[in-house]
């Protein structure tokens, strides 16, 4: 399975956690796999990891997000489709060293393919803002 038929799945695990809060969160992972018939083990880990590794980290992710916002935006204000996508290049940038024009670029694909008319723009914007963040650091 090609990484980026992974990280849509993950994307895709992401938004309906979004929508549906969950206690259990490995649980959750696991009955994903399982459903979508997961069977190659660097599929499973990828998925497991950036779940697991989102949930660990998420005020941070959060943060970054926020910070990176119009001064008349917030965070529940962006469409849980924008915030998944966020939330797994942010996580991928900053925690996977995945190099920062790949998560870019996965994130606009697989935004064009979910998001709204000016989803692609507005994560293109973020992220930039986000690596420059993370660059000064």
């Amino acid at each position: 399975m090609k990484r980026s038929a992974i990280r849509e799945l993950t994307f895709r695990l992401i938004y309906s956690l979004e929508i549906q809060k969950v206690d259990e969160l490995e649980e959750q992972v696991e009955l994903y796999i399982q459903c979508n018939e997961i069977e190659e083990n660097d599929a499973k880990e990828y998925i497991k990891d950036a779940i697991l590794g989102i949930n660990k980290n998420i005020v941070e992710i959060q943060g970054l997000i926020e910070k990176n916002l119009k001064a008349d935006w917030k965070i529940d204000r962006i469409s849980k489709i924008d915030l998944s996508l966020l939330k797994l290049a942010i996580y991928e940038i900053k925690y996977k060293n995945i190099p920062y024009k790949v998560a870019i670029n996965e994130s606009l694909e697989l935004a064009k393919k979910y998001g709204e008319e000016t989803s692609k723009n507005f994560i293109n914007g973020i992220l930039a803002s986000v690596v420059k963040e993370l660059e000064n650091q």
